[in-house]
C-alpha cells in the first residue's frame, strides 16, 4: 500500500499546512523503529539528515528540543520559518559531512 501524503504542522519549525513526514527521533538503524517519532516538513527532515549522522542523532539529538537548540539547525529554522509552506528548498550536505564520507 502506498503512503498517503499528509499535511499538518511541522513539529520543528512550526510551519502550518505543510506536507509532513515521519522522523524517527532515534534512527531505525540505531534501534529506533518502535521509539518516538515526530512529524516534520520535508525541508526540516532533509536538513537534519544533511547536517547530522545517524550516530549523532541517536546519541544526543534525539528529541525535538535538542534538535531545535543545535546552533547549526537554529540558523536553518530561522530562515525556513520565513518561507511559504509551498516552498521546497534544495538541501545539500554540510561540507563537514562531505569530508567525513570520503
Amino acid at each position: 500500500m502506498a503512503k498517503r501524503k499528509q499535511s499538518g504542522t511541522c513539529e520543528l519549525c512550526g510551519r502550518e499546512e505543510v506536507e509532513v513526514t515521519i522522523h524517527h527521533l532515534v534512527p531505525k538503524e540505531m534501534g529506533g523503529t518502535f521509539m518516538p517519532t515526530a512529524n516534520l516538513c520535508i525541508p526540516c527532515h532533509k536538513q537534519i539528515h544533511a547536517l547530522f549522522t545517524n550516530e549523532e542523532l541517536a546519541s544526543g539529538l534525539n528529541t525535538i528540543d535538542r534538535l531545535g537548540s543545535h546552533p547549526e539547525l537554529q540558523k536553518f529554522l530561522k530562515w525556513i520559518k520565513k518561507q511559504p509552506s509551498t516552498r521546497l528548498p534544495k538541501i545539500t550536505k554540510s561540507n563537514e559531512r562531505k569530508r567525513n564520507k570520503r
